[in-house]
């Protein structure tokens, strides 16, 4: 293909769009799916609509769902992301090009499986059609086989992880509203571990990529070659502070020790960043929550970082007065959360006043606490708590690191 017609065809991708009208029709209880879903090429020029096979074609869906997935290590990546140069880069983008339509297929399949009630969701329906209009883009972008088409190939790999940024909070969103439908909790939890980290190990790589061009201290793409664990908790919790204080007008004061809060290693910043987020706003809204009206000070909130030559620890305590004996065991539930007692007594401006994305503000969907152990998980670590009805609770993430010497998760 020439240069020319390459940069025609990206052009031409870069601009599919699924209509308004679009949706996809599933044709049994088994959720086997054909779609009647509208797709238009914007051009300078007016152009009619895709015809629906152009747009999911179900036998390439299927070919590539029947393939597995080609997993990197961490240490892979960080060690040929110190070599970067123009042809690393291109190699890096021919692997995007083989891999990405192969675990996008699989989500599209994971999407077919779900029972009818579920997959006729308009809101997860959305999502469905998300993940199909990228497999069309991806499976059609031109070979590339010169350092301009991976900048090309760069700039829809941009466009497609900015159109699925809201990805997880209409899962949340969808799941709320139809699960009680679903008999089955294991079946939705399954479906949901899967898609969030298969999303998460997509973002990664792709971010990986695109920073592989960019010029970061203590970075190769996006592996920390300087992660302090220390410093990244200090701020998560100053951005927790300003959530907690702007919700509640106070919030509780952090204290950081431990022998592995001063340590740098090699480690991906990214998922933990997510992780401890939701484990500090959980434990500062607690810890405010249950000393509301209590004369005195509230009390720190004290996080401990362990590190050895296997892995790291990071614990959370808090005085949030500990979990219920009687709910202790579904905080990893989808969907469930301790905030929704203390909702019932908010004003109609703290309701108003929270942004759409859980993750800005104090409480969500319910999808903090279980997203937060399928990441660990997925990292090869663990996420546990203990917790002292009355008293308060200590949650613990566990990972190993990934310097190569041991075992370590694949991306």
């Amino acid at each position: 293909m020439s240069r020319a017609s390459k940069l025609v065809s990206y052009r031409a991708l870069s601009r599919v769009t699924p209509s308004r009208a679009g949706q996809i029709r599933f044709n049994n209880a088994a959720s086997s799916a054909t779609t009647t879903a509208a797709c238009t090429i914007v051009s300078p020029a007016p152009s009619p609509s895709m015809a629906c096979s152009h747009y999911y074609n179900q036998a390439a869906v299927d070919a590539a769902a029947a393939k597995n997935s080609v997993l990197l290590t961490p240490a892979s990546l960080l060690y040929s992301g110190r070599a970067a140069d123009s042809h690393q880069v291109l190699r890096s983008a021919q692997y995007l090009q083989r891999e990405l339509p192969v675990r996008i297929a699989h989500r599209v399949a994971d999407f077919r499986a779900l029972p009818f009630v579920v997959g006729c969701h308009p809101t997860l329906l959305a999502v469905h059609e998300l993940y199909l209009r990228a497999f069309h883009i991806l499976s059609n972008t031109p070979t590339l086989t010169e350092p301009e088409d991976e900048i090309q190939y760069s700039g829809l790999l941009r466009q497609l992880l900015d159109e699925h940024k809201d990805v997880v909070t209409m899962l949340a969103e969808g799941f709320r509203e139809c699960g009680r439908h679903v008999r089955d909790s294991g079946l939705v939890r399954t479906f949901l571990d899967r898609t969030l980290t298969s999303r998460l190990g997509i973002r990664l790589l792709c971010e990986h990529h695109l920073a592989l061009r960019q010029e970061k201290p203590d970075f190769v793409g996006i592996v920390g070659t300087k992660f302090c664990p220390g410093d990244l908790v200090e701020s998560r919790a100053a951005l927790v502070t300003r959530m907690c204080d702007m919700k509640y007008g106070q919030s509780p004061t952090i204290r950081v020790d431990g022998n592995g809060s001063k340590a740098a290693f090699s480690y991906i910043p990214q998922p933990i960043e997510y992780v401890l987020t939701e484990l500090l706003k959980n434990a500062f809204r607690a810890t405010v929550e249950f000393h509301r009206g209590r004369p005195g000070p509230v009390p720190e909130v004290r996080v401990t970082v362990a590190n050895n030559d296997v892995d790291f620890v990071i614990r959370i305590s808090d005085q949030g007065g500990g979990v219920p004996h009687e709910i202790a065991d579904k905080i990893f539930d989808y969907n469930f959360s301790t905030a929704e007692a203390s909702e019932q007594h908010e004003s109609f401006f703290d309701r108003v006043s929270e942004s759409r994305s859980s993750s800005s503000s104090m409480h969500g969907f319910g999808f903090g606490l279980p997203a937060s152990l399928a990441y660990a998980r997925y990292l090869g670590g663990a996420l546990t708590f203990e917790t002292m009805q009355g008293v308060g609770s200590d949650f613990y993430l566990r990972l190993r690191h990934i310097d190569g010497r041991g075992d370590t998760f694949r991306i």
